[in-house]
């Protein structure tokens, strides 16, 4: 099996066994949490005229939030189960939603020269992806930004790992959304931090802005406070 499709079944797995109810996901945040905060960063850059497109949009929480900004947004992501579910949570039509693997150049041109040049947003998936398919991933932002759209790309710190291993070292051992994380084979914060604005560079991508965030999830701490992953932002475009 090759480290492409290990990955893609490994995502499969975890959005065939999650259910519908918002949050069950340890990454699923209100979007007052998540793309609210991101798109205020972005907003200076972007020409919101253009489409969005919502890369690794899982069951589609934060794609629907887009739609709501931008004319059109198009929520990706490799889980064919996970734009299932994202269909479903939108019997509306809000957004659209298309099963497509970042690493498929020819299907990342395709969608490319339907939408014309776009906006993206990207939270979290260079950091989790496997080694070799970093790169492809930070190309297929660049192919889809085109010359005038901008993308948003936020990615977990080093950093994170020890707050991961806190909420791991529990005498009752991890939480049950982060262990379901785990027995899928999935590896948050597994990209170093100078990886990812090497990639995004040696994909074509200029970095117009960058800074420190927080990645909100759906657990909590003992305490009732909200985990949260340290993480940097970049708003990119074509160099």
């Amino acid at each position: 099996m090759s480290v492409s499709e290990r990955y893609r079944q490994a995502w499969e797995s975890y959005w065939q066994q999650t259910s519908d109810a918002p949050g069950e996901a340890i990454w699923d945040a209100d979007p007052s949490l998540s793309a609210a905060p991101h798109l205020d960063l972005l907003a200076p850059y972007a020409d919101s005229s253009l489409p969005v497109v919502d890369l690794g949009c899982g069951n589609g929480t934060q794609t629907r939030y887009l739609a709501a900004r931008f004319g059109r947004a198009v929520g990706v992501d490799l889980s064919r189960a996970a734009v299932e579910h994202a269909r479903r949570a939108d019997p509306a039509g809000t957004a659209e939603y298309r099963q497509l693997s970042l690493t498929d150049a020819a299907g990342v041109a395709e969608l490319a020269r339907r939408l014309g040049d776009a906006n993206v947003y990207m939270r979290a998936v260079i950091h989790q992806s496997d080694a070799v398919d970093r790169h492809p991933v930070a190309e297929a932002v660049a192919t889809l930004l085109g010359r005038r759209g901008r993308g948003f790309v936020v990615e977990l710190t080093a950093e994170s790992k020890a707050v991961l291993a806190e909420l791991t070292a529990s005498p009752d051992g991890p939480p049950l959304k982060l262990r379901r994380v785990f027995d899928h084979g999935l590896r948050p914060a597994d990209a170093a931090d100078k990886e990812v604005p090497e990639v995004l560079a040696e994909a074509g991508l200029e970095i117009l802005a960058e800074g420190p965030t927080a990645l909100a999830q759906t657990e909590q701490w003992p305490d009732g406070s909200r985990v949260e992953l340290p993480a940097r932002w970049f708003v990119v475009s074509r160099a």
